[in-house]
């Protein structure tokens, strides 16, 4: 079996370092497109893996999405320095309270009914209350559907 790994290039830096070179190169005021960022990166490194086109876009997209490059009129350019950085979407968390952190939260309660004490004393059994007999309707019939009549 052969020892030397086949078809890996020879030692390329990480595209997005490339990238960055190569907009640094270029030297252009509104920044470099993606035609010219690809020329200058073949023209400095001469062997470049088959998926190169495929493998800057990639690149360049996920530099563009973590605010490594700006993308203006289809031209990549570094962000300025002294520009802000870009929020987030949607709202902030709210501010944590140092108050809070520091208490001591009280452990969860089990789950379940609780057990019973056993050195508590039976609770005393309460007479029921004297209830008057049900009131007989005023027609003499009961309650409810009427019973089916048997043929």
């Amino acid at each position: 079996m052969a020892t030397e790994e086949v078809g890996k290039p020879a030692s390329l830096p990480p595209y997005p370092q490339m990238i960055v070179e190569a907009i640094d190169a270029l030297k252009q005021k509104e920044g470099a497109n993606k035609s010219a960022i690809s020329k200058y990166i073949e023209s400095k490194y001469g062997d470049l893996p088959a998926g190169h086109s495929t493998l800057l876009t990639v690149h360049l997209t996920r530099m563009k999405e973590s605010g490594e490059l700006v993308f203006f009129k289809n031209n990549y350019q570094m962000p300025d320095p002294t520009a802000p950085p870009r929020r987030g979407r949607g709202r902030p968390p709210k501010p944590k309270d140092p108050a809070a952190q520091g208490a001591v939260a009280s452990p969860p309660r089990p789950r379940g009914r609780p057990k019973k004490d056993p050195n508590a004393e039976p609770a005393p059994k309460k007479p029921k209350p004297a209830t008057a007999p049900p009131a007989v309707s005023k027609t003499g019939r009961p309650r409810g559907r009427p019973r089916k009549v048997q043929p």
